[in-house]
């Protein structure tokens, strides 16, 4: 099993449920989180005092799925998500060693 955590632009996050749900995924977690990386943040204008937003809002999705669809999960997110500008985000794929469904006990592919 592999979990798959991106973090992407907020208004990508319907194009990417649609495109996980396409490819058979049935659940997923999402976070808002806020972060920067080349992007940096940006300067804003308030009631005419400039201050920096270093920031920036994202969402962070999770997904643990079975090890043989890591890669259409992954092309799914990516190719909903870009936007082709920066700041589009970020995919980590890390192995995980085991699952379970608290309500009913099942473990590994099937808590999935």
């Amino acid at each position: 099993m592999k979990k798959i955590e991106a973090i992407i632009k907020p208004f990508k996050l319907d194009e990417v449920k649609e495109a996980l749900h396409e490819v058979g995924i049935q659940g997923l977690t999402v976070t808002e989180a806020k972060g920067f990386g080349r992007q940096k943040g940006h300067t804003e204008l308030y009631r005419g005092a400039e201050y920096i937003v270093d920031f920036l809002p994202k969402v962070k999705l999770e997904v643990v799925v079975d090890e043989a669809l890591t890669e259409r999960v992954v092309e799914a997110i990516s190719g909903a998500a870009k936007t082709g500008r920066i700041g589009d985000g970020k995919i980590f794929v890390s192995d995980v060693q085991a699952a379970y469904r608290i309500r009913t006990g099942e473990r590994d592919d099937e808590a999935l």
